[in-house]
């Protein structure tokens, strides 16, 4: 009676036959963008042969035996992954199409940038102020995964920051997406004759051609499309020792945003271009346990002249990494004190908003922006600094006619989440914040495909400035 009551049991599914193979546990690592599936981890030796990969992919690579870091490439659709001999189903996995997004004519020499551009400018008469500027959004990948970093160097006009006599600023940020904040905006003496930094020490030191920077400890040096970059400073964070070390690969010639020139554009008295897209790899050294970091990130490079101060009372700036792989920059010039708790502004002739689905090699410039400010916190006096920002683009309607035809529309809010905020007060009344904010949003257009709706999440780095 036992035998025939187990035999039952057994039929039932209530007793296990243990001598069968076991189910491996086996983890992988799905990319939207690149279409590959990874293995991370597994539990047990397994054979390919005993895994059924079910649907559109290649898996021409794949080896003898499952071992991490193999990957099934080219996936479209549907992917599910079954193992034979247990008849399980491990995973199911789904990617979506990649959106083809219609992307502007940009001519020649709006994208050549040279050595001499990218070296020191603020040593001539007409270009006072210069900043070259590098953030970078941390991947999944780093041991800081989404996690942000910042890192500038400053040559401000005197005037800029009144009665200070330290218009020389280096910038060095870290902010997590759970708040930890590290880091911080410093601004020192700028040495020399009469504090110019000339024939002799400069807080920031910087020589042409190509990028060669200099300020103490802190360093950035090389050449379109590698520079490295190396930032510490004991006084920026006095509560935290901080040692980044980057390097930065640009994939892609970079873009012209603004120059007074229309042909040798770095000859302007006003210009700034920007790299986007890159690729960082690196550490951080944070009071002495060095993180492993990759990402994507940013390159910009500006100058100006001293009389451009008294004309922009403020900046919004901000280099957005897209969980669908995209990068998108935007900056807004305001040429008013910004009073107001909260401002719309439908014209806007020094704005500028870029994006690119394949790093740079591609770029979509929408000059049709609505953007408004929708809250603010108070920083001093009347003045307010931006919270939430919502920007609302589509092409010109009449310099950019061939784009118009795809009524392309864009929304998108910027929420900043974890910032920096440094303000300086009487007599200087500057206010800048700088951190990371969270994304949300969607783009639209048309084509011979039909309608495409994209959904638009991710993270930024923001940088906002105000000054009375």
């Amino acid at each position: 009676m036992i035998i025939i009551a187990g035999f039952i049991f057994y039929r039932l599914g209530y007793i296990f036959d243990y001598d069968g193979p076991d189910i491996p546990d086996i983890q992988f690592k799905k990319d939207d963008r690149e279409k590959t599936l990874t293995v991370v981890s597994l539990s047990d030796e397994v054979l390919w042969k005993d895994i059924e990969i079910i649907g559109d992919c290649d898996t021409s690579t794949l080896g003898r035996f499952v071992t991490e870091g193999d990957q099934i490439t080219q996936c479209e659709g549907t992917i599910t992954i079954r193992h034979v001999p247990t008849k399980t189903i491990l995973s199911t996995w789904k990617f979506s199409a990649i959106e083809n997004l219609p992307y502007s004519i940009v001519t020649g020499n709006m994208r050549d940038v040279s050595p001499q551009d990218e070296g020191a400018h603020f040593n001539k008469i007409t270009n006072t102020r210069e900043w070259w500027y590098y953030t970078v959004i941390f991947d999944d990948e780093s041991e800081l995964p989404g996690w942000s970093a910042t890192i500038g160097f400053c040559h401000m006009a005197w005037g800029d920051l009144r009665l200070t006599m330290k218009p020389d600023i280096l910038i060095i940020t870290l902010h997590s997406p759970e708040g930890e904040e590290f880091g911080g905006i410093i601004n020192k003496k700028r040495g020399g004759i009469l504090g110019l930094g000339i024939l002799g020490t400069s807080g920031l030191d910087a020589s042409t051609p190509g990028v060669d920077l200099k300020f103490e400890d802190s360093w950035a040096k090389g050449e379109a499309p590698i520079w490295h970059v190396h930032a510490e400073d004991k006084e920026i964070d006095k509560e935290n020792e901080i040692i980044v070390d980057f390097d930065y690969f640009a994939p892609s010639s970079p873009l012209w945003i603004y120059s007074n020139r229309i042909i040798d554009k770095g000859e302007a008295r006003l210009a700034t271009y920007m790299f986007t897209g890159c690729e960082v790899s690196g550490t951080i050294k944070l009071n002495g346990q060095e993180f492993k970091v990759t990402g994507i990130g940013h390159h910009e490079h500006s100058w100006s002249s001293g009389f451009i101060k008294w004309n922009i009372k403020g900046w919004d700036w901000c280099h957005i990494r897209l969980e669908n792989g995209w990068n998108i920059y935007y900056n807004k010039y305001y040429f008013r004190n910004q009073l107001l708790e909260a401002r719309t502004t439908r014209f806007n002739p020094i704005a500028s908003l870029v994006i690119t689905t394949d790093q740079g090699d591609t770029l979509t410039l929408l000059e049709d922006l609505d953007i408004t400010v929708r809250k603010s916190d108070k920083l001093f006096l009347l003045l307010k600094m931006p919270t939430e920002l919502n920007i609302r683009g589509k092409p010109n309607p009449i310099s950019q006619i061939l784009l118009k035809k795809y009524n392309i529309r864009l929304d998108l809010d910027i929420e900043e989440d974890n910032t920096y905020e440094k303000i300086w007060k009487f007599p200087t009344y500057v206010g800048m914040k700088i951190g990371l904010s969270n994304i949300d949003g969607k783009i639209s257009w048309q084509d011979e495909d039909g309608n495409h709706d994209v959904k638009l999440i991710g993270i930024g780095s923001v940088w906002n400035m105000r000054n009375f």
